[in-house]
């Protein structure tokens, strides 16, 4: 959508919109982790200057998580995001100045100079449960160049939204929870231990709750809890029984912390792997605190357990996200930044070699130049993937940006027969990129540092094998230097 706009005010869905943000709690909430964390990934992602997560009342945008831009609120009617609720759909600008409608705006004419716009909208339930979704804000992409924004950019900004409206879902249904929660705990106040139980159930999102006697040697379980396991409800299952569906080390960790309840009376919250009655793997989150008279030790432990399965998934994803590099699928500069850091202070404290091989591509830029950014693309490509070539498995790879890329090999043997691996690395980067009648050789150059007692930090391993890269490029490129060793290796 680019040419028919609906005017912002006039957004069809308004009063379910606004009853939908209050009964969420979101516009006056602050700016959680997980919406900063996917607008920062957003901006990565795609390459833009901003990225913003916004919602919008009936009259104006609120910025609720941004990259790129300090702002907190517009009026809606000066607002693009505003168009984007109106339609309910996608909006793509790819260049605002050539817009009729966007021209003129003060955000194009001005700061922050606008010249290219994607917008998606971000949807949740007005009444929390059995109602229609409405749309409550936006996720969108700004940057002060225009640009292309073809089917591809269009489905991983959608995607992006998904996971948005993921979390959203998720804090509806832990509000669901907690009204639950809430008239349950009513129902049952005048018992003590119901009502601690679903005390700890609000704060969980109220998946089940259990009981252990350490007397009978039994545990009780609620339907919940009998649900989570996969098994039918109503047999009461021994602690044996209940502990082997927890891996070996997971299963210590539990038997530790039920222990640790019954005889010293600590209460526990641990996250553990979790295997069911009918072999499906999960992740499980379990809360327990001893009940009882604490002389001699507790008598039982109450408690609640949650299936965390997809919220740990959706962690685990953010964070393969922000430590890949989007194009060569090999890991970015902050995940190299942290495995150099860990493996330096592996090293240090072993005695172990290691080496940083610090590599520029030769040719990069006149492949860009002259076959354009597509072929460029596809030649960073073909050397993250012969990066993962089986003699550099022992080896850390990275992408630092740009045409560096990062080898860091600690192994004994690696070490030991580094001349050969450089050799053998130097001859898999000598490329040819063929675009038309353009011919263009690719090589690639090394700089090399080894890590030893004057070696400061990071930063100076990095500096030195800066050096090293930019005396051997000195020297003819697509060869190899070492830092201190004042001869450079080529090829064979």
């Amino acid at each position: 959508m680019e040419d028919a706009l609906l005017t912002p005010s006039v957004s069809r869905d308004s009063d379910m919109r606004v009853q939908a943000i209050e009964m969420l709690g979101l516009l006056d909430a602050q700016a959680e982790r997980e919406f900063v964390v996917l607008t920062e990934l957003a901006k990565r992602g795609f390459g833009v200057g901003i990225a913003l997560y916004s919602l919008m009342d009936a009259h104006r945008q609120w910025v609720k998580a941004s990259c790129g831009l300090s702002i907190t609120d517009l009026p809606l009617e000066q607002s693009f995001c505003g168009h984007v609720l109106a339609a309910d759909d996608l909006l793509v600008v790819e260049d605002t100045q050539a817009h009729p409608v966007f021209a003129s705006s003060l955000f194009v004419t001005g700061e922050p100079y606008v010249r290219f716009y994607a917008g998606v909208p971000l949807h949740a339930r007005a009444g929390l449960a059995g109602s229609a979704a409405v749309a409550i804000g936006t996720l969108c992409l700004i940057d002060d160049q225009p640009r292309r924004f073809g089917e591809e950019d269009r489905t991983a900004l959608k995607d992006f939204a998904c996971i948005a409206e993921a979390l959203i879902e998720a804090r509806a249904s832990a509000m669901q929870a907690e009204l639950l929660a809430e008239e349950r705990r009513h129902a049952l106040k005048q018992l003590q231990r119901e009502q601690r139980q679903f005390q700890q159930a609000e704060r969980m999102g109220n998946m089940g709750s259990w009981r252990v006697s350490a007397r009978e040697g039994l545990t009780h379980w609620s339907d919940g809890v009998y649900a989570i396991h996969e098994l039918p409800a109503g047999e009461l299952p021994e602690v044996e029984a209940a502990l082997s569906h927890y891996p070996p080390h997971d299963r210590a960790l539990v038997q530790a912390a039920v222990t640790r309840a019954l005889e010293a009376g600590e209460p526990f919250d641990i996250e553990i792997d979790f295997v069911t009655a009918k072999g499906n793997r999960r992740r499980v989150r379990s809360i327990g605190e001893p009940e009882g008279s604490r002389d001699g030790g507790a008598r039982s432990i109450i408690g609640v357990f949650q299936d965390v399965t997809a919220q740990h998934g959706l962690e685990q994803s953010l964070r393969r996200v922000a430590s890949t590099d989007d194009l060569t699928q090999i890991p970015n500069r902050a995940a190299c930044n942290r495995a150099l850091d860990e493996a330096m202070h592996r090293a240090r404290a072993s005695g172990s070699p290691l080496a940083l091989l610090l590599i520029d591509l030769d040719g990069f830029k006149s492949v860009n130049d002259r076959c354009g950014h597509l072929a460029g693309d596809d030649l960073l490509r073909s050397v993250g993937a012969r990066l993962k070539a089986p003699y550099l498995a022992d080896c850390f790879v990275a992408r630092l940006g740009g045409d560096e890329f990062v080898v860091v090999a600690t192994t004994p043997e690696d070490c030991r027969n580094l001349d050969a691996l450089v050799r053998q690395l130097l001859a898999d980067l000598r490329h040819t990129v063929t675009e038309g009648e353009q011919t263009i050789a690719v090589s690639g150059t090394v700089g090399i540092a080894w890590l030893d007692d004057s070696v400061a930090d990071r930063s100076e391993l990095m500096r030195r094998a800066d050096t090293a890269l930019y005396e051997a490029k000195a020297g003819g490129r697509g060869a190899a230097r070492t830092f201190g060793a004042g001869r450079s290796a080529q090829a064979g």
